[in-house]
């Protein structure tokens, strides 16, 4: 009981500081916070995701090519041009780093507004002996409470939790679904209820309406991350600063649904 406890919680708790710190923060700036509840979000991201910590100011260069190339050649990680998600995610990871590193220069369009702390994304995010110390205490809580020899083989997904969603978003979510909105790419929102990835699933509602906060559009979907979002803007924790333009259907297209009628009649 103890593992399956364990594995879901570093599982959603990975995925929902990803999605609201590292997405719609660093990478969107769909909320503003005060500098001191910054810094601590950005702690509790780093101290949350452990070994597979993810440099704010890298993802969020790295989405923005995603949005502005999205399906093609110059996706980062778009499935449509690599055999299996493994290959996505290798590819995923190769300019991760040269952004990390500053071996990669992105355009100036995908630069500026998210958040840096040297300490965290550098020293901890960045160091060798950072990730084997958030290992060992992984292995070390599976040695303690393991009961049987196959719940090991979960332990893996906790040393790479963030590249696992990673590839399960831009895998999935760009393959496999239904779609609420036209668009160029190929986007798919893979679950109506995305428990899975706390809303990441919504991939054509996201494309389509980019800054919108709340990823669901239909009455039926739902959102976990902006559930939590919304309580936090009530508690004084966030102010959400962009507006949610991610309707089904579509207010445009019902305008013009409407109007097509009224000229036939």
């Amino acid at each position: 009981m103890a593992i399956a406890i364990f594995f879901i919680s570093h599982w959603l708790l990975c995925v929902f500081f990803q999605s609201f710190f590292q997405h719609r923060y660093a990478a969107h700036r769909m909320y503003s916070m005060g500098p001191r509840t910054e810094k601590a979000m950005h702690l509790l991201t780093y101290l949350v995701q452990g070994s597979s910590y993810l440099s704010p100011k890298a993802y969020a260069i790295l989405h923005r090519e995603h949005h502005a190339f999205s399906d093609t050649e110059k996706d980062p990680h778009s499935p449509h041009f690599f055999k299996d998600a493994l290959r996505m995610m290798l590819h995923t990871k190769k300019r991760y780093d040269g952004f990390v590193k500053g071996t990669v220069t992105p355009e100036p369009r995908f630069e500026g507004g998210y958040p840096e702390w040297p300490l965290v994304d550098k020293t901890l995010g960045q160091s060798w002996w950072a990730p084997l110390v958030w290992v060992g205490l992984y292995t070390a809580f599976y040695v303690a409470f393991a009961t049987s020899p196959w719940m090991f083989l979960l332990l893996p997904v906790h040393f790479v939790m963030g590249p696992v969603h990673g590839a399960i978003v831009n895998w999935c979510g760009h393959k496999y679904g239904y779609r609420n909105f036209k668009g160029s790419d190929q986007s798919r929102n893979t679950l109506p209820v995305d428990v899975l990835c706390m809303g990441e699933l919504f991939q054509n509602n996201h494309h389509k309406f980019g800054a919108s906060p709340n990823f669901a559009a239909r009455a039926f979907e739902i959102d976990p991350t902006w559930q939590v979002m919304r309580v936090l803007s009530k508690l004084g924790v966030i102010r959400i600063t962009t507006p949610q333009r991610a309707v089904y259907p579509e207010p445009r297209e019902v305008a013009r649904a409407s109007s097509g009628g009224a000229q036939t009649a």
